[in-house]
């Protein structure tokens, strides 16, 4: 069944994102907690990493705009992390992870691949590059599902979240091992946990870090 490794989230795509990658790697999805946002992750990063001395940890948050780089968010967010504990940060947006299997997506949404950005970690909002692509789809039902709604106020479709999750999740649908060519921020994250996994056992695990400086995660 593979090592449990429990987590902490911002939101329901990144939760179904997360245990993707858990899986990809071989280990197997414990608790994954909704943070309802990063304030609410970061809130309780403190206890999470407390608990990672002790069990495997994993916390994804977005980039966004808070720093120029990773390397730079996790120094301020987490200086000390526990030895079982994985701090990713997607650059800019967990979607931008998504976004590196070009052709997988490219079919999802029912565009042409040359639609889809070459290097999905320089985008500076995914979420919206996706509705963008999304309303040049040849399927209605794309359009209909993650474009807004003229007048509604909305910045995504109303079923954004769930055609975004049954993307992530699905073995049919994204393929991570694809994706971290394209994105060197999933690249680390892979990374990350494929050290974690191995360190869960040792007396003396290493803190789990990017093996090189970086601009992305």
């Amino acid at each position: 069944m593979g090592v449990e490794i429990n987590g902490a989230v911002e939101g329901p795509i990144d939760r179904a994102v997360l245990r993707r990658l858990i899986e990809h790697v071989g280990g197997r999805p414990g608790v994954i907690h909704l943070g309802n946002g990063k304030s609410g992750v970061l809130g309780k990063l403190g206890g999470y990493n407390s608990a990672a001395y002790y069990s495997p940890w994993v916390v994804l948050v977005d980039l966004d705009d808070d720093f120029p780089c990773a390397p730079a968010a996790r120094a301020a967010w987490l200086p000390r992390p526990a030895p079982h504990m994985c701090l990713r940060i997607a650059v800019r947006e967990v979607e931008a992870w998504l976004l590196g299997d070009r052709l997988q997506m490219a079919r999802f949404l029912g565009v042409p691949n040359s639609r889809l950005p070459s290097v999905p970690d320089a985008v500076s909002d995914p979420k919206s590059l996706i509705v963008e692509i999304a309303r040049t789809s040849r399927r209605a039902a794309v359009r209909e599902a993650l474009v807004p709604s003229p007048g509604s106020g909305r910045v995504v479709g109303r079923e954004y979240t769930s055609w975004m999750i049954e993307f992530g999740a699905s073995r049919e649908w994204w393929r991570p091992q694809e994706a971290r060519a394209t994105s060197p921020s999933l690249d680390r994250a892979i990374d990350c946990l494929d050290r974690l996994l191995a360190a869960v056992g040792t007396s003396d695990p290493p803190a789990c870090r990017s093996p090189r400086p970086s601009l992305s995660s």
